[in-house]
């Protein structure tokens, strides 16, 4: 609706008989079919533009009513057509509205000049006191935020990916103060300096300010009844409910906020799930969640995480301050009362048990049980590759991505054995022989980083490592060519940035990319990094090859040669499901599980076989 016509007398004797007002009539600007019937009780200051109102729109499942404006006050607002505005407490200052809103029950919508609505704060993940290392905006992800982390103390790429999310936030061609179209916003008090994008609902909210909505074109923002949000961004299907209170932060793609849970300068990515207790400085990646009261979440980086009740992370190591932070690699979890003293880093798909106070680095031993009293800490080497929970684990994700396509942003690779970890796994291995070849057989325990490992978890690590390697290079000779030469450079280190594995070559390539202004959009970025990932497999392949020469033997990559490895990964699948089994029976034998499960359980391993 582009043209627009003054009010004539007659439609102002009308709008004044049903008992409306304004500063100055010749500053209404209405559409050529405008009616006033449906405009009762408002008073106008400023410049107005309003639509037509003709339509009935829904306001609840089943229940419609005619639009129209009813009981408000208006200053500088644009009003899209067949829009229904009611019980304005307060007023509505400074708003763009789209067509077919449903406002009602508000005490105040107002914009200022210096509105910012929540798009190139910086703000501090991990450490607490540090300087911001990453920006929020609408189009961010997991993998480009754990990249600017990662590249934090690079000062070319820093300045080049600012000002390559400051061109972005301006391309956007919206106007930041815009309620979009088909937006329901009720029984909220106050919304400030807000963009609400299309199709999104805000129902009961305490206050919103200075943050972006975003919507997906399949996939509604949804804010709850008691929610504060300030200086924040919601998108892609993501919902703050329930009491949550969230500051400086980023909720995105199916990712959801609740029941009184509080953050503060923390990122939550793909289906994330936060319930009753607290986040500070925290990099949540996806499929991290807690779900309890006293939990703490601070000064940390997780992925595929779950937290045990009471879990605690403490980043005041010294008295210097929150300086401190650390990560747990995608998969690990924390027990019910653990309390990780950071620094620290977990190995990937590992468990915490207890007060771990030692701080810890065990990347080189993934899929490790690290348990401490707050004294002594102690390792059990690759045990949770054996268990139950980890089988149950790497099967629920994939199903429990519940983005829309069209709204999938964050590339998330969910294999478990991957060059990321089977790296880890050699280099573990590795040292829990060199450990044994040392300090000898006979030994109770040995000291690893100033943790401690039993005789027979070490010896048990070793076979469940060689376990795991032989049955990675197994799967990947089953389901790739290996005997055809392709790229090199899945070779060596690998990373993983927030769901997205990539070998560590790629992702300097892409850092100077950046940094050098090769890349100079947000769109050169992401296609970047898309190819990337679409390469995974020829990256996945070059890795293998290298691992089937370097670390099973082989002298050259031929099909007697695939077949012998496929043959021991066969081998090495059979002794997998039946270590999972015996974890299974043994929780049984426990009498923490009827026998029916577990029966329909290994039905379901045998199946696999």
């Amino acid at each position: 609706m582009d043209e627009y016509r003054l009010l004539t007398n007659e439609e102002i004797n009308i709008l004044e008989e049903n008992g409306c007002t304004a500063e100055d009539w010749t500053n209404i600007n209405v559409a050529d079919d405008f009616q006033p019937t449906y405009i009762k009780n408002v008073n106008f200051y400023g410049e107005i533009f309003m639509g037509v109102f003709e339509k009935n729109i829904e306001v609840s499942n089943g229940f419609v009513r005619h639009s129209g404006i009813r009981n408000a006050t208006l200053r500088n607002a644009y009003i899209g057509d067949n829009c229904l505005i009611e019980n304005i407490g307060n007023y509505i200052n400074n708003y763009a509205i789209g067509e077919e809103c449903c406002i009602c029950n508000v005490c105040t919508m107002e914009t200022t000049a210096e509105a910012t609505y929540g798009e190139g704060n910086t703000i501090s993940v991990l450490n607490e006191a540090g300087n911001g290392n990453v920006i929020l905006f609408s189009g961010l992800t997991s993998n480009l935020a754990a990249l600017m982390i990662r590249n934090a103390d690079n000062r070319d790429f820093t300045a080049a990916i600012r000002g390559i999310v400051k061109d972005d936030i301006e391309r956007r061609e919206r106007d930041k103060s815009t309620v979009g179209n088909n937006v329901k916003i009720v029984n909220t008090t106050e919304i400030t300096n807000t963009h609400v994008s299309d199709n999104c609902e805000i129902n009961g909210a305490r206050r919103i300010s200075d943050c972006t909505l975003s919507a997906g074109p399949e996939d509604n923002v949804f804010i709850g009844s008691g929610v504060i949000c300030e200086n924040s961004i919601i998108t892609d299907g993501s919902a703050v409910l329930n009491g949550a209170n969230i500051a400086n932060c980023f909720v995105g793609e199916a990712s959801q906020i609740t029941n009184g849970f509080t953050a503060e300068s923390s990122l939550f990515f793909a289906n994330s799930y936060m319930s009753n207790g607290e986040a500070c400085a925290a990099f949540c990646g996806p499929f991290s969640s807690s779900h309890h009261k006293s939990t703490l979440l601070i000064g940390c980086m997780l992925s595929f995480y779950n937290a045990g009740s009471a879990t605690n992370f403490s980043n005041h190591a010294y008295k210097m301050g929150p300086i401190h932070y650390g990560q747990l690699e995608r998969g690990t979890k924390t027990a019910s009362g653990s309390h990780l003293l950071l620094p620290a880093n977990i190995g990937a798909f590992s468990v915490c048990l207890g007060k771990i106070a030692n701080h810890p680095d065990t990347r080189a031993l993934p899929f490790s049980y690290v348990i401490s009293d707050g004294k002594d800490t102690f390792i059990v080497p690759g045990i949770n590759i054996s268990t139950v929970g980890l089988y149950r684990d790497i099967r629920k994700w994939p199903r429990r991505d519940v983005r829309i396509q069209s709204s999938r942003k964050s590339m998330i690779n969910h294999d478990w054995l991957s060059p990321l970890t089977i790296n880890e796994i050699i280099e573990g291995k590795k040292a829990l022989e060199s450990m044994k070849e040392t300090a000898g057989e006979d030994t109770p325990f040995y000291t690893y980083n100033g943790c401690k490992i039993s005789r027979n978890s070490l010896e048990r690590g070793i076979r469940l490592y060689d376990m795991a390697l032989k049955l990675f290079a197994g799967e990947v000779a089953a389901g790739y060519d290996l005997t055809a030469e392709g790229r090199t450079n899945g070779k060596g280190e690998w990373c993983d940035l927030a769901g997205m594995l990539l070998p560590k070559e790629e992702e300097r390539n892409l850092v100077n990319a950046i940094s050098n202004g090769f890349l100079r959009s947000m769109a050169d970025v992401e296609m970047f990094m898309n190819n990337i990932n679409d390469h995974y497999g020829e990256y996945l392949t070059a890795f293998t090859r290298d691992i089937i020469i370097n670390q099973l033997g082989a002298e050259e990559i031929t099909e007697s040669c695939i077949e012998k490895i496929i043959l021991q990964g066969n081998e090495a699948k059979k002794e997998w499901i039946s270590e999972i089994r015996k974890d299974a029976e043994k929780e049984y034998s426990m009498g923490d599980v009827e026998h029916a499960v577990l029966e329909k359980f290994i039905n379901q391993l045998e199946a696999e076989q």
